[in-house]
């Protein structure tokens, strides 16, 4: 009796499990989501023919909009943006920004997010309202930093598109990029000329997240890809040369984590 029971509620678990499975819908499925960003988001970059967002359009059967430029750093973010709503206008149900490992490259110190000044306000706690000595924080808004550039993009962004989904991706890890004398990019485990090392810049961008109200993917933690490793060449360019831009390997392994990162995110709203 009690072995027919039990073959009985795994039967109906089984089939309520194979229920869920056939009737869940991915929140992305069939939406049009623009893409900003660098040479990863480059259709035009070399470093694969297939990138992480062909893999979700091919999955997802999103239509996507692509303004990723190959070398720009947050300050472009911006005209990112205006060329999105120049060509889509109000016709986007979300953004992905993937982007800020050039700023660590360039030099750009990471800076602050606020500037702190004292002011007066009107309060009353447990007594009458009256003026009262606080200090008050003001977004800094600057191209000069980091964290200036990040404020300046997202406050574009969240009054421009203030109904829209706006997801931010931290940059992946970084190994050397050799493309000429000019260009010589050491690994990420060496401080960038302003004295910042690379994981200043990945914090900056979880830190965004709670500052603007925007959902954080830490794809530098969860793609997994660590190219400072040999056995990493695998998924990047050329192990030589070029272990900064992932190919059609790599790009597919980030895919699969957006994929399953974005489906516990709202697409629309």
């Amino acid at each position: 009796m009690h072995k027919r029971l039990g073959l009985l509620i795994m039967t109906a678990l089984l089939c309520g499990a194979v229920h869920a499975q056939s009737t869940f819908v991915h929140p992305w499925m069939q939406k049009r989501v623009a893409y900003l960003g660098d040479s990863i988001t480059d259709p035009k970059h070399k470093g694969a023919k297939t990138k992480y967002w062909h893999y979700l359009q091919e999955w997802l059967q999103i239509t996507p909009y692509v303004y990723g430029i190959s070398g720009r750093q947050w300050n472009d973010i911006p005209n990112q943006t205006d060329k999105l709503l120049k060509e889509h206008g109000d016709s986007v149900d979300a953004i992905l920004i993937f982007i800020g490992t050039n700023d660590f490259n360039e030099g750009i110190p990471v800076g602050e997010w606020y500037d702190i000044k004292d002011e007066e306000v009107m309060a009353g706690i447990h007594e009458p309202k009256h003026m009262v000595k606080r200090k008050r924080m003001y977004p800094v808004m600057t191209t000069a930093t980091f964290k200036g550039r990040i404020n300046m993009a997202l406050d574009k962004l969240k009054r421009t598109y203030p109904t829209k989904q706006i997801v931010l991706l931290t940059p992946i890890h970084r190994a050397g990029f050799y493309a000429n004398d000019k260009n010589w990019q050491p690994t990420e485990d060496y401080y960038n000329r302003c004295g910042e090392p690379f994981q200043h810049y990945i914090d900056a961008v979880k830190e965004a997240g709670n500052i603007w109200a925007v959902p954080v993917i830490d794809m530098n933690a969860l793609s997994g890809l660590y190219p400072l490793m040999d056995e990493h060449v695998q998924y990047f360019k050329d192990g030589a040369n070029d272990r900064l831009h992932p190919n059609e390997k790599g790009h597919e392994r980030m895919a699969r984590t957006l994929y399953y990162q974005l489906s516990t995110l709202p697409c629309t709203f």
